[in-house]
């Protein structure tokens, strides 16, 4: 009998078992989807961190005081939370030294090499902007930068202007609105919010402009801000946070090379000997998105723990069903030897019956999975999300079970004498 012969043999039965197969299929199709739907969602997931936090590029990066750790739930837009350990042991006269505004103008006038450099500070995100009769909620997030900060993370003016230098050194109360700011306060257009004078905790702010909308990420709005200039920010909004450098290189190979000059200058300005280590950190910004994927990586392992758990279920029961198949069909071994049927064709026949069905429940539970797991990108606004590494290895990892699950109702089928087979009823 050919190998075809074999297949449709196999097929046929168990399409003529359909309750039972339906079971096992069911059982498998579980198990995959778990394993499937997580992986897609935290694809989906790392996907837009990529988004939301290398807006710098991966040609950028921060002199802070600390270095951000990820952590879900207490975060705002690029301000993350502070790890409270450093890279390096830090002298005891400058632990809990912030860099200050002065520290940070310093810097940038000393900085010789060819990059853009620009100098934040985050105010606080419990604010309340107003304009005439309209209010928002307190819950607006301000920044402080230069004439350079829009472009170090991203951000675009739709309508208006940036900050100019005078702006900047000047300090005067102007500022740029968050685009979800501009349409709560001016209803008739975001375009009438150029020029306008806003209320910001009750201190007039002339509006520059306005800018596009950046989206949101797990619910939270990144376009519920406002940006003024670090000086106004250090006056108006001060909560004693540490000023931040940002530098931007033109050449992407330049990058560790003026990472390099940069932490040699700004250890001349902290005063730091040859012998002490540094007191502040260097953070890429393409590195921001990386620590946020690997945060996830517990998610990845629990997935693959559900799925396994729940595959090692349904090979158990899908060898309990085969071994029953066998059973009942121990009369048809015996016809089959009789008529001049080999060991080899009938432990094949049962091998292939046990690799189908778990390969049907591979099947449907990666398309299920993937249809849950781009849920939530819809959720999160990304793209269609289908983790192809994990859809190869979902099938691989079904044709093994149903190998091992068939594998010895195969062998005893195989093993049974046409005589004995043929007289059991």
């Amino acid at each position: 009998m050919r190998s075809w012969d074999i297949f449709v043999l196999a097929f046929r039965t168990i399409r003529s078992n359909k309750l039972r197969t339906g079971l096992t299929v069911a059982i498998i199709a579980f198990g995959i989807m778990a394993l499937v739907g997580i992986i897609t969602a935290i694809t989906a997931m790392n996907q837009k961190f990529t988004e939301s936090f290398s807006t710098m590029g991966a040609n950028g990066f921060t002199i802070r005081f600390k270095e951000r750790n990820i952590r879900f739930g207490n975060n705002n837009q690029g301000e993350l939370a502070l790890s409270k350990k450093g890279k390096k042991k830090e002298k005891k006269s400058n632990l809990g030294k912030m860099i200050t505004k002065k520290e940070a103008e310093m810097f940038v006038q000393h900085y010789n090499f060819p990059a853009t450099t620009s100098i934040s500070i985050f105010g606080n995100r419990t604010n309340i902007a107003s304009y005439r009769s309209r209010k928002t909620s307190p819950n607006i997030t301000v920044f402080g930068g230069d004439e350079n900060y829009l472009m170090l993370n991203g951000w675009n003016v739709q309508f208006g202007r940036n900050m100019n230098r005078m702006d900047v050194q000047t300090g005067r109360n102007t500022c740029l609105l968050g685009y979800d700011v501009a349409k709560k306060l001016f209803k008739e257009g975001i375009s009438m919010a150029v020029n306008s004078v806003v209320r910001i905790n009750n201190i007039p702010y002339r509006v520059l402009g306005v800018l596009e909308s950046r989206g949101s990420v797990f619910g939270m709005s990144r376009d519920n801000v406002i940006i003024t200039s670090y000086e106004n920010a250090d006056r108006n909004f001060s909560n004693g946070f540490s000023f931040v450098v940002g530098i931007m290189t033109q050449d992407l190979l330049k990058v560790n090379e003026a990472m390099g000059e940069a932490e040699g200058t700004f250890r001349a300005i902290r005063k730091l000997n040859t012998t002490e280590d540094n007191n502040f950190v260097l953070d890429r910004s393409d590195s921001i998105a990386e620590k946020a994927m690997n945060s996830l990586g517990f998610l990845t392992i629990s997935a693959t723990v559900i799925g396994l758990i729940t595959l090692i279920g349904a090979a158990i029961g899908l060898m309990n069903i085969m071994l029953v198949s066998v059973s009942e069909r121990t009369r048809e071994v015996g016809l089959i030897k009789a008529i001049g049927g080999k060991r080899k064709m009938i432990s094949r026949q049962f091998l292939l019956e046990a690799i189908i069905i778990s390969l049907l429940g591979g099947i449907f539970g990666i398309v299920l999975g993937i249809m849950v797991g781009n849920l939530f990108s819809i959720v999160l606004k990304t793209g269609f999300v289908i983790p192809w590494n994990w859809v190869i290895l979902g099938l691989i990892i079904c044709t093994i079970t149903g190998l091992l699950a068939g594998l010895y109702p195969a062998l005893k089928a195989g093993r049974l004498s046409p005589i004995e087979a043929l007289r059991y009823e």
